[in-house]
């Protein structure tokens, strides 16, 4: 929190305020917490030796506690893992290091370029621990690896359905691989919460403790890389819990909204509660649906199927009515809506449950400014930009997919990645869109996601959508001001203006001087929360 009297004044170097004047004073005063045009005589004098002083990132899409759990699990896209071998590997070492009985974990496996040519599967992992439940999520997030012991802890066995929305991996005798896509991960992990068929489980058994000490790490890393508010897109009472304990004990440093799960639709409508309600730094906004799967799972729903041989039909979650009568429901009770959505043709599914959910929903908010939100809004043909458009709904887009998993999209979509996330067209059709990070699919470093939407290279090097690609005003306002107005922040954060709250980053560079390619690999000298500095490199405390 802010300190009475505290009093500083930034100048030296080029100021982007992303106010609507898109103004760039010589100085910027703090005081009290609030950003001002003088902050006194006793303010300090703080130079920005030719930096830069943005307004503070927000992530409007961002799965804090995954991430803040994936430092310090496997991290299965290290540049050394090129194969099951590589994979059990360090495997291998975290289990040498956990207790018997506890779960071994990791992250962002992706085995297109695993050597073998094919998933791993639970006789692998076997083979290295069965003192352990053992998972393994996929680099979209819609895919978990499994052991035998975790499958036998929840009573799986060879003859287990496929769920409505997912699906097991199985071999030519029909047994299970151990690969779980999409809900069929809750059959797993259901162990520490149950969501049902309303999204990729992906929220592993943990310790509370546990949870507060990553998240302490985490808003660490998350202030060092100039994120000062993030939005977490699926929050169960496991995250919440945790974030409120975080916020209690002084853990939880950065501005966190949450998106409530629609698996949880029930237990508020019975107590009568919709967002927005909290404070500054903890907060709960809308809520979030799923309609299909994801492009690097193959389980995206297009009009034409995706894949080398257009063999991935893609999966949806819920049947075309079942959603619509959920996001009426959630209309009906005042929440703001908040959509996974990628394929063409789950975005048609989308946009009719929408309209018919503002339809059919009681005036709670009688101007009708409801900014309902399309987490990924991946692929909309132009007809449905216009409805996204006429809707009022904001696209919540990633432009680091195809900077981290383009070849992966390439392979899947053929030339049609040359629209993906087709941001000037959503600019051209007078939508604020917004820019985040998918954080733990993605990196969490906004200047690495600024830098993905100007310049769109896949990991490989090829440049694809040259025409979506956004300036750096365009960026920057995606990642600032837009995602604030997407949390409904915009009157306190978001841009460098007299009485908002002063959250600020100064970057060690000029952004303006800084080719797009090399954006993110300039670091972040200073980050100041609620006009408290949180973050400062040495070589800032130097100056």
């Amino acid at each position: 929190m802010s300190v009475a009297g505290t009093a500083f004044v930034l100048s030296g170097g080029r100021i982007i305020t992303c106010d609507p004047a898109r103004s760039e004073p010589e100085a910027v005063g703090v005081r009290d917490g609030r950003a001002r045009g003088a902050a006194g005589p006793d303010a300090r004098q703080i130079d920005l030796a030719g930096g830069t002083l943005v307004p503070g990132f927000i992530d409007a899409h961002n799965h804090f506690l995954a991430t803040a759990e994936s430092f310090s699990a496997i991290d299965a896209r290290d540049p050394s893992v090129h194969s099951t071998a590589d994979l059990m590997a360090l495997v291998d070492a975290a289990a040498e290091r956990t207790e018997p009985g506890r779960w071994v974990r990791g992250f962002g496996m992706d085995f297109t370029r695993f050597e073998e040519g094919r998933p791993p599967t639970r006789w692998d992992l076997d083979k290295v621990t069965s003192e352990h439940p053992v998972v393994i999520l996929h680099v979209s997030g819609h895919y978990a690896l499994v052991n035998s012991r975790a499958l036998d802890a929840r009573g799986i066995g060879d003859d287990v359905r496929d769920p409505a929305g997912g699906s097991f991996e199985r071999d030519e005798g029909g047994r299970p691989t151990g690969l779980l896509r999409d809900t069929a991960t809750n059959l797993v992990l259901q162990l520490s919460v149950d969501i049902g068929s309303h999204g990729p489980n992906f929220h592993t058994a943990l310790a509370l403790d546990d949870m507060v000490e990553m998240l302490d790490e985490g808003s660490s890393r998350y202030l060092a890389a100039g994120l000062t508010t993030i939005c977490d897109p699926q929050v169960t009472s496991r995250e919440l819990t945790a974030y409120r304990a975080a916020r209690a004990r002084g853990a939880l440093r950065v501005r966190t909204t949450c998106l409530p799960l629609s698996s949880q639709l029930d237990e508020y409508e019975a107590v009568g509660l919709a967002g927005p309600f909290g404070d500054d730094f903890l907060r709960i906004a809308g809520m979030k649906f799923y309609t299909d799967g994801a492009i690097t799972g193959g389980t995206a729903v297009f009009s034409q199927p995706i894949g080398a041989r257009g063999q991935h039909a893609g999966t949806l979650y819920h049947e075309p009515e079942e959603l619509r009568e959920l996001l009426v429901r959630a209309a009906r009770a005042g929440w703001q809506l908040a959509v996974h959505t990628m394929g063409d043709r789950a975005m048609g599914i989308m946009l009719d449950g929408v309209e018919s959910a503002r339809g059919s929903a009681p005036a709670f908010r009688p101007d009708g400014d409801h900014r309902d939100r399309i987490e990924h809004c991946t692929f909309p043909t132009p007809q449905q930009i216009g409805r996204i458009a006429r809707l009022g709904m904001i696209p919540v887009t990633q432009p680091g997919s195809i900077r981290e998993l383009g070849d992966i999209w390439r392979e899947q979509l053929g030339d049609r990645i040359e629209r993906a996330n087709p941001l000037r067209e959503e600019i051209e059709a007078g939508i604020p869109i917004v820019i985040s990070s998918d954080a733990f699919v993605q990196s969490y470093r906004p200047l690495d996601t600024v830098s993905a939407a100007m310049r769109r290279v896949t990991p490989s090097g090829v440049r694809v959508g040259a025409n979506q690609e956004l300036t750096l005003d365009e960026a920057l306002a995606a990642h600032t001001i837009n995602a604030a107005r997407a949390l409904r922040l915009e009157d306190r954060l978001g841009s460098i203006e007299p009485g908002k709250l002063a959250d600020l980053v100064v970057v060690d560079g000029d952004l303006r001087a800084t080719p797009a390619d090399s954006l993110g690999r300039l670091s972040i000298r200073m980050t100041v929360v609620d006009g408290e500095i949180v973050h400062e490199t040495q070589v800032a405390q130097a100056r």
